[in-house]
């Protein structure tokens, strides 16, 4: 899977890459991460990618220029189809089918936002898919892009160490409970010691407590997931 990252500050992006899973999967060939400085594509030796909005107001406003220009090179350079994200606060919510539909093709391209936004005739044009990752604001949308690579490369085969690990996950399709506590040694802790039935061995008695677990903390913590479920909770 490939990602491009256009953004005004790509060195926000180097500790990113170079660490934990996305780096085994970087190194292994599973995802190729490309990160683009789109000060490249701005005119005029001040390389100004920004200017006050029409109209007036607060703030700066990303011109339509670089931005429209860049994702036109990208795109054209590598023939790879392509999915183009904006990142925005007015885009639609960031949730796992969201992340799972992302998935589903070779290849995806995030532009990061800064200021008070594009210029309208970016998404005009564009017309990417808008997305959010939160209803609160950010300095710009590369933590958000960065939120994005995390959760999509999940997904990619292979790159978890266990093939049913994503399929585990809260939130994952099918799956609207949380996922359950979990263990490992020692067995006592400061008095705290681990639930027995994990240390049976007995792995349908071990699945029924985890899928008991699981629906009593989402009940608890995120009883919105469960609503509209026909029978007990």
């Amino acid at each position: 899977m490939r990602f491009d990252v256009l953004t005004l500050f790509p060195e926000m992006f180097s500790g990113y890459l170079g660490q934990s899973l996305l780096k085994r999967a970087i190194d292994r060939g599973l995802v190729d991460v490309r990160v683009h400085n789109l000060r490249d594509w701005s005119q005029g030796r001040h390389q100004q990618v920004d200017d006050r909005p029409f109209g007036g107001g607060p703030g700066m406003v990303m011109m339509v220029g670089p931005v429209v220009e860049a994702v036109e090179q990208i795109c054209r350079d590598d023939v790879t189809p392509a999915r183009l994200v904006l990142l925005t606060p007015q885009g639609r919510r960031l949730r796992q089918p969201v992340v799972e539909e992302l998935s589903g093709g070779p290849r995806l391209v995030l532009v990061c936002g800064r200021y008070e936004g594009f210029d309208q005739r970016v998404v005009d044009l564009l017309q990417p898919d808008e997305i959010s990752i939160g209803d609160y604001v950010l300095n710009g949308g590369e933590v958000a892009a960065m939120v994005v690579i995390d959760a999509v490369m999940r997904l990619v085969p292979h790159v978890l160490g266990h093939a049913e690990s994503s399929v585990d996950d809260s939130f994952s399709s099918g799956n609207r409970l949380l996922e359950c506590a979990q263990y490992t040694r020692p067995r006592d802790y400061r008095g705290l010691t681990v639930p027995e039935v994990l240390l049976s061995g007995d792995h349908e008695a071990i699945a029924q407590w985890r899928a008991a677990q699981s629906r009593a903390r989402t009940r608890q913590r995120r009883a919105d997931l469960l609503e509209g479920e026909v029978g007990p909770t």
